[in-house]
Protein backbone atom coordinates (compact mmCIF):
# COMPACT_ATOMS: atom_id res chain seq x y z
CA UNK A 1 0.00 0.00 0.00
CA UNK A 2 1.50 3.41 -0.99
CA UNK A 3 1.75 6.20 1.55
CA UNK A 4 2.40 9.93 1.72
CA UNK A 5 4.44 11.49 4.50
CA UNK A 6 3.86 15.04 5.68
CA UNK A 7 7.12 16.34 7.16
CA UNK A 8 6.89 19.33 9.51
CA UNK A 9 9.84 21.16 11.08
CA UNK A 10 8.80 22.69 14.38
CA UNK A 11 9.85 23.50 17.92
CA UNK A 12 8.94 21.36 20.89
CA UNK A 13 6.35 23.83 22.20
CA UNK A 14 4.09 23.08 19.23
CA UNK A 15 4.60 19.31 19.06
CA UNK A 16 1.54 18.28 21.05
CA UNK A 17 -0.95 20.51 19.20
CA UNK A 18 0.52 19.63 15.79
CA UNK A 19 0.38 15.93 16.59
CA UNK A 20 -3.28 16.23 17.58
CA UNK A 21 -3.99 18.13 14.37
CA UNK A 22 -2.40 15.49 12.12
CA UNK A 23 -4.19 12.63 13.85
CA UNK A 24 -7.50 14.49 13.52
CA UNK A 25 -6.82 14.82 9.79
CA UNK A 26 -6.49 11.08 9.37
CA UNK A 27 -2.79 10.40 9.92
CA UNK A 28 -2.18 6.68 10.47
CA UNK A 29 0.79 7.53 12.69
CA UNK A 30 2.93 10.45 13.82
CA UNK A 31 6.63 10.09 14.57
CA UNK A 32 9.13 12.54 16.05
CA UNK A 33 12.82 12.92 15.24
CA UNK A 34 15.65 15.15 16.36
CA UNK A 35 16.10 17.82 13.69
CA UNK A 36 19.33 19.37 14.95
CA UNK A 37 21.53 16.53 16.24
CA UNK A 38 20.81 17.45 19.84
CA UNK A 39 21.54 14.53 22.20
CA UNK A 40 19.36 13.98 25.25
CA UNK A 41 21.38 12.13 27.87
CA UNK A 42 20.05 10.40 30.96
CA UNK A 43 16.53 11.85 31.25
CA UNK A 44 14.94 11.68 34.69
CA UNK A 45 12.70 8.79 35.67
CA UNK A 46 9.31 9.16 33.97
CA UNK A 47 10.51 12.06 31.79
CA UNK A 48 10.18 12.07 27.99
CA UNK A 49 12.07 15.22 26.96
CA UNK A 50 11.97 16.47 23.38
CA UNK A 51 14.56 18.21 21.29
CA UNK A 52 14.46 21.97 20.69
CA UNK A 53 13.99 21.40 16.96
CA UNK A 54 11.75 18.50 15.96
CA UNK A 55 10.99 16.86 12.63
CA UNK A 56 7.44 15.51 12.77
CA UNK A 57 6.23 12.96 10.22
CA UNK A 58 2.57 12.24 9.64
CA UNK A 59 1.81 9.11 7.62
CA UNK A 60 -1.20 9.33 5.28
CA UNK A 61 -2.91 7.19 2.67
CA UNK A 62 -1.58 8.15 -0.76
CA UNK A 63 -5.12 8.78 -2.04
CA UNK A 64 -5.75 11.81 0.20
CA UNK A 65 -6.23 15.34 -1.09
CA UNK A 66 -3.02 16.97 0.15
CA UNK A 67 -4.24 20.56 -0.14
CA UNK A 68 -7.42 19.74 1.77
CA UNK A 69 -5.43 17.90 4.44
CA UNK A 70 -3.13 20.89 4.96
CA UNK A 71 -6.10 23.25 5.16
CA UNK A 72 -7.83 21.05 7.73
CA UNK A 73 -4.64 20.65 9.76
CA UNK A 74 -4.14 24.42 9.84
CA UNK A 75 -7.70 24.95 11.05
CA UNK A 76 -7.20 22.41 13.82
CA UNK A 77 -3.81 23.88 14.71
CA UNK A 78 -5.13 27.44 14.65
CA UNK A 79 -2.22 28.80 12.62
CA UNK A 80 -0.42 28.16 9.34
CA UNK A 81 1.70 25.04 9.60
CA UNK A 82 5.42 25.59 10.20
CA UNK A 83 7.87 24.64 7.46
CA UNK A 84 6.49 21.50 5.83
CA UNK A 85 6.63 19.34 2.71
CA UNK A 86 5.23 16.09 1.33
CA UNK A 87 7.20 12.94 0.49
CA UNK A 88 6.05 9.71 -1.10
CA UNK A 89 6.92 6.58 0.84
CA UNK A 90 7.84 3.79 -1.53
CA UNK A 91 5.75 0.68 -1.16
CA UNK A 92 7.99 -2.21 -0.10
CA UNK A 93 7.88 -5.55 1.63
CA UNK A 94 9.01 -3.93 4.87
CA UNK A 95 9.51 -7.24 6.70
CA UNK A 96 12.02 -8.40 4.13
CA UNK A 97 13.51 -4.90 3.84
CA UNK A 98 14.67 -4.73 7.45
CA UNK A 99 15.77 -8.38 7.39
CA UNK A 100 18.05 -7.63 4.45
CA UNK A 101 19.79 -4.95 6.50
CA UNK A 102 20.19 -6.97 9.71
CA UNK A 103 23.47 -8.87 9.74
CA UNK A 104 25.45 -11.21 11.95
CA UNK A 105 27.52 -9.49 14.64
CA UNK A 106 30.98 -10.62 15.72
CA UNK A 107 31.51 -10.18 19.47
CA UNK A 108 35.11 -11.30 19.96
CA UNK A 109 37.34 -14.22 19.07
CA UNK A 110 34.70 -16.91 19.61
CA UNK A 111 31.21 -15.42 19.69
CA UNK A 112 28.87 -14.44 16.86
CA UNK A 113 25.21 -13.33 17.04
CA UNK A 114 23.41 -14.57 13.94
CA UNK A 115 19.83 -14.06 12.72
CA UNK A 116 18.05 -17.28 11.80
CA UNK A 117 17.65 -16.35 8.12
CA UNK A 118 21.41 -16.04 7.50
CA UNK A 119 24.16 -18.62 7.44
CA UNK A 120 26.78 -18.01 10.16
CA UNK A 121 29.83 -16.30 8.62
CA UNK A 122 32.12 -18.63 10.59
CA UNK A 123 30.28 -21.92 11.22
CA UNK A 124 33.15 -23.30 13.34
CA UNK A 125 32.80 -20.48 15.90
CA UNK A 126 30.22 -20.18 18.70
CA UNK A 127 27.14 -18.93 16.87
CA UNK A 128 24.26 -17.66 19.00
CA UNK A 129 21.13 -17.71 16.85
CA UNK A 130 18.92 -14.76 17.76
CA UNK A 131 16.18 -12.85 15.93
CA UNK A 132 15.13 -9.35 17.02
CA UNK A 133 11.96 -9.44 19.12
CA UNK A 134 10.03 -7.67 21.88
CA UNK A 135 12.63 -8.21 24.62
CA UNK A 136 15.77 -6.11 24.99
CA UNK A 137 19.06 -7.58 23.82
CA UNK A 138 20.03 -8.28 20.21
CA UNK A 139 23.67 -7.25 20.25
CA UNK A 140 23.13 -4.02 18.33
CA UNK A 141 22.97 -1.90 21.50
CA UNK A 142 26.43 -0.90 22.82
CA UNK A 143 25.77 -2.19 26.35
CA UNK A 144 24.83 -5.67 25.11
CA UNK A 145 27.70 -5.72 22.63
CA UNK A 146 30.26 -4.80 25.30
CA UNK A 147 28.90 -7.48 27.64
CA UNK A 148 29.15 -10.05 24.85
CA UNK A 149 32.74 -9.04 24.18
CA UNK A 150 33.53 -9.51 27.88
CA UNK A 151 31.76 -12.89 27.97
CA UNK A 152 33.78 -13.99 24.93
CA UNK A 153 36.97 -13.58 26.98
CA UNK A 154 35.83 -15.55 30.06
CA UNK A 155 35.94 -19.21 31.03
CA UNK A 156 32.42 -20.37 31.98
CA UNK A 157 33.13 -24.08 31.87
CA UNK A 158 30.94 -25.88 34.42
CA UNK A 159 29.76 -22.69 36.12
CA UNK A 160 26.26 -21.84 37.36
CA UNK A 161 25.32 -18.25 36.46
CA UNK A 162 22.52 -15.73 37.05
CA UNK A 163 21.36 -13.54 34.15
CA UNK A 164 19.52 -10.85 36.13
CA UNK A 165 17.42 -8.70 33.81
CA UNK A 166 17.74 -11.37 31.14
CA UNK A 167 15.65 -9.63 28.45
CA UNK A 168 16.09 -11.77 25.34
CA UNK A 169 18.37 -14.15 27.25
CA UNK A 170 21.30 -13.30 24.99
CA UNK A 171 23.94 -13.03 27.73
CA UNK A 172 22.91 -16.15 29.60
CA UNK A 173 22.64 -18.17 26.40
CA UNK A 174 26.12 -17.02 25.39
CA UNK A 175 27.58 -18.33 28.66
CA UNK A 176 25.83 -21.68 28.13
CA UNK A 177 27.20 -21.97 24.61
CA UNK A 178 30.64 -21.25 26.07
CA UNK A 179 30.38 -24.04 28.60
CA UNK A 180 28.31 -22.85 31.57
CA UNK A 181 26.43 -25.67 33.29
CA UNK A 182 23.29 -23.70 34.18
CA UNK A 183 21.91 -20.16 33.93
CA UNK A 184 19.06 -18.76 36.00
CA UNK A 185 17.23 -16.09 34.01
CA UNK A 186 15.42 -13.36 35.97
CA UNK A 187 13.36 -10.44 34.68
CA UNK A 188 10.42 -8.28 35.79
CA UNK A 189 8.84 -8.53 32.31
CA UNK A 190 6.93 -11.76 31.56
CA UNK A 191 7.51 -11.13 27.85
CA UNK A 192 11.25 -11.25 28.49
CA UNK A 193 10.93 -14.64 30.18
CA UNK A 194 9.04 -15.97 27.15
CA UNK A 195 11.66 -14.53 24.81
CA UNK A 196 14.51 -16.07 26.81
CA UNK A 197 12.86 -19.49 26.77
CA UNK A 198 12.21 -19.34 23.02
CA UNK A 199 15.74 -18.15 22.27
CA UNK A 200 17.22 -20.95 24.38
CA UNK A 201 15.18 -23.44 22.32
CA UNK A 202 16.36 -21.78 19.12
CA UNK A 203 19.92 -22.53 20.23
CA UNK A 204 19.09 -26.18 20.95
CA UNK A 205 19.55 -25.83 24.71
CA UNK A 206 17.62 -28.13 27.07
CA UNK A 207 14.89 -26.37 29.06
CA UNK A 208 16.40 -27.33 32.41
CA UNK A 209 19.71 -25.53 31.80
CA UNK A 210 18.06 -22.07 31.68
CA UNK A 211 14.99 -21.83 33.92
CA UNK A 212 13.42 -18.36 34.08
CA UNK A 213 11.71 -16.52 36.94
CA UNK A 214 10.09 -13.30 37.96
CA UNK A 215 12.15 -11.78 40.83
CA UNK A 216 9.80 -12.89 43.69
CA UNK A 217 9.91 -16.47 42.40
CA UNK A 218 13.66 -16.72 41.88
CA UNK A 219 15.21 -19.50 43.99
CA UNK A 220 18.00 -18.53 46.34
CA UNK A 221 20.72 -20.77 45.00
CA UNK A 222 24.50 -20.22 45.14
CA UNK A 223 26.11 -19.44 41.79
CA UNK A 224 29.67 -19.05 40.60
CA UNK A 225 31.81 -16.11 39.58
CA UNK A 226 33.34 -16.06 36.12
CA UNK A 227 37.00 -17.05 36.14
Amino acid sequence: MPWLQLKIITSRRYVSSLEDSLLACGAASVTLQDNADQPILEPGLGETPLWDSVKMTGLFDAEIDTAKTISLAERRFGNPLPEHYWEQLEDKDWEREWMANYHAIRCGERLWICPSWQQPPEPDKVNLMLDPGLAFGTGTHPTTFLCMQWIDQQDFTGLEVVDYGCGSGILGIATLLLGAQKVIGVDIDPQALLATTENAKRNNLPADVMPVYLPPDCPREPVDEAR
